[in-house]
């Protein structure tokens, strides 16, 4: 404090008195006096900058975080995030914005009853069928292939291409085999998806073959 009035006594009279001379008349060394000078212009730029970080915090309702805010001051000035971070936190103007929920991804939306049972052999046609979808890449973008297989003979039965993953893809696959279908009544089971890998390598061997084959727009 001493030192603060100190530096604004000098820095009003030096004009008319040299630096030197007002340094001998107060019993200051200069040392200490430019010493005194430079902590009070750090004291000065910290404090303007909370008031500038808090001006900014206030007038964008404490929604930007501090990397918004030390993109908002570096636009006329240079100023450190870490110090940006540290009045923040210490003022308590982080921001306030609640993160939305989002659900997890990659969980199933309805778990069918295991009426496999893990039984993947057939004793007849068209008694266990199981389906799949995998990507095919196609020059810029990516098709999508859906296929049903006959655990009798590992039979690809139905297959559709579609360039979106989505519902009518799987149903248009369905339609294939009920176009096709024959007077023998399919029985059509379910298997939980942690069951999967277990019948996968027979629908992958068909899947592999498919992105091995070239395929030509017709646009």
């Amino acid at each position: 404090m001493v030192g603060q009035v100190m530096v604004e006594i000098i820095e009003k009279l030096k004009e008319q008195v040299t630096v030197q001379e007002l340094c001998a008349i107060l019993n200051v060394p200069r040392s200490t006096y430019y010493r005194w000078r430079q902590e009070s212009k750090r004291i000065q730029g910290a404090y303007q900058l909370e008031k500038s970080v808090g001006e900014l915090c206030k007038a964008n309702k404490y929604r930007y975080g501090y990397r918004k805010i030390t993109a908002i001051l570096r636009q006329d000035r240079v100023v450190n995030h870490k110090a940006v971070q540290r009045i923040m936190q210490k003022y308590g103007w982080q921001c306030r914005v609640k993160v939305k929920k989002r659900k997890q991804t990659g969980q199933p939306y309805y778990v069918a009853n295991n009426l496999m049972n893990r039984e993947f052999t057939s004793q007849k046609r068209l008694e266990k069928l199981v389906t799949d979808i995998t990507y095919l890449p196609f020059g810029g973008k990516t098709l999508y292939l859906s296929s049903i297989l006959d655990l009798f003979n590992g039979e690809i039965i139905a297959f559709a291409i579609s360039d979106t993953q989505n519902v009518n893809l799987v149903l248009d696959t369905l339609q294939q085999r009920t176009n096709k279908q024959s007077k023998q009544k399919a029985l059509s089971l379910a298997c939980p998806v942690k069951e999967r890998p277990l019948i996968m390598p027979q629908l992958n061997r068909f899947m592999r073959h498919s992105k091995q084959k070239r395929f030509i727009s017709t646009d």
